[in-house]
């Protein structure tokens, strides 16, 4: 029996996750909070499964929420915003996110998929080589894996994502994505690029090379960049 708890403040939300849970086999619901607070208050001497978080709640946002549970369990996150999904991607918790109004159909898909988390539980050495972020650019969402990403340039207030089959531009900093990145898979080369090390050809002067594209290495970096490479 999978356990969960809705936290949603809309009563019109809250009725119709219910009555799809009600309808779904083998799951409990443990409880019902309008606020993050009042879920938090209840996370602190109970455990679930799972939780139905919308972003937008009346205290603090539901990403926000997410960052101060200790061993979050997975999550579902609702939203009546597709764009907001993007940053509900970037943490490994949750499992997938329902933009209102949404289907029995596509509900069942959202409990698969938690179930499978749940069950058979991702390594932490293979959750981070294919940890996926979804990017909003031009109001699209474009699925990244983080592992097929090359490298990343930074030109004034934008970052260029280069991946094996796709290049996106749109406002973000380098020192964001240092944040999301794992060191042992990326090292940043240059003030304005970041680079994956699996994928280096061959390295000649103050240039690296990474599947035919030509990048500066940036003279302050260059050490650290042979000492990470273990240039011998």
């Amino acid at each position: 029996m999978m356990t969960c708890i809705i936290v949603e403040d809309e009563i019109p939300a809250q009725k119709i996750l219910k009555n799809f849970l009600a309808k779904t086999p083998n799951i409990e619901v443990l409880g019902v909070f309008h606020a993050a607070i009042e879920a938090n208050a209840f996370l602190n001497s109970n455990t679930v499964d799972l939780i139905f978080l919308d972003i937008n709640l009346p205290d603090i946002s539901g990403i926000d929420f997410i960052k101060t549970i200790k061993n979050p369990p997975s999550i579902i996150m609702t939203t009546a915003y597709s764009d907001y999904a993007v940053s509900s991607f970037e943490l490994d918790t949750i499992v997938d996110y329902l933009v209102k109004p949404f289907s029995f159909d596509r509900f069942v898909k959202a409990i698969n998929k938690a179930k499978d988390r749940i069950e058979k539980p991702i390594s932490t050495s293979e959750e981070n080589s294919h940890e996926i972020l979804f990017l909003n650019v031009d109001k699209t969402l474009h699925k990244i894996t983080l592992s097929n990403i090359l490298y990343l340039e930074s030109d004034r207030n934008y970052i260029t994502v280069v991946t094996k089959t796709k290049k996106l531009s749109y406002i973000d900093s380098l020192k964001n994505w240092n944040k999301k990145l794992k060191e042992e898979q990326f090292i940043q080369v240059h003030k304005s690029f970041i680079i994956n090390r699996k994928y280096v050809d061959k390295i000649s002067g103050n240039e690296i090379y990474i599947q035919g594209h030509r990048i500066p290495i940036g003279r302050t970096y260059k050490k650290e960049l042979l000492k990470q490479l273990k240039i011998i």
